[in-house]
C-alpha cells in the first residue's frame, strides 16, 4: 500500500422524513461495516448547518486511498451490499463521493 494518508468524503440529501433511519442505518450498520475493514481509521459525521449542504457529510481517515480497492472494503459493495443499505442509498439525493490522497497535515 502507499505511504500517503487517504481521506474518503461522502456527501448527502436524504428525505427529512428519513432522517431517522438514516441515522439509525449509518450508526449501527453503516460505519461498524466500514471499521471493520483493516485501514480505515477512524470516521466521522457531521450535519451542516451553514451552507448550501449536502446535509450530511462523512469523512473516513485511510491507511491509504489503496484501501477502497481492496479486498475486505470490495467485499461490502456492489452485489454484497445488505438489503438495508441499498434500501437507504435509493433514497440520498445530492450526493458526492470523493476520494483524497494527503499532501500536507499540521496538528496542533
Amino acid at each position: 500500500m502507499s505511504d500517503q494518508r487517504g481521506l474518503l468524503l461522502f456527501m448527502t440529501d436524504v428525505n427529512p422524513a428519513l432522517e431517522e433511519e438514516f441515522n439509525r442505518w449509518y450508526e449501527k450498520e453503516h460505519l461498524p461495516e466500514r471499521m471493520a475493514v483493516p485501514g480505515f481509521l477512524n470516521a466521522r459525521r457531521f450535519r451542516c448547518v451553514e451552507g448550501p449542504g449536502p446535509k450530511f457529510l462523512a469523512l473516513y481517515d485511510l491507511e491509504s486511498a489503496e484501501v477502497l480497492r481492496s479486498e475486505p472494503y470490495l467485499r461490502i459493495m456492489g452485489a454484497n451490499k445488505s438489503p438495508w443499505t441499498l434500501r437507504m442509498e435509493a433514497n440520498f439525493a445530492n450526493a458526492r463521493r470523493n476520494v483524497y490522497t494527503m499532501i500536507s497535515e499540521r496538528k496542533r
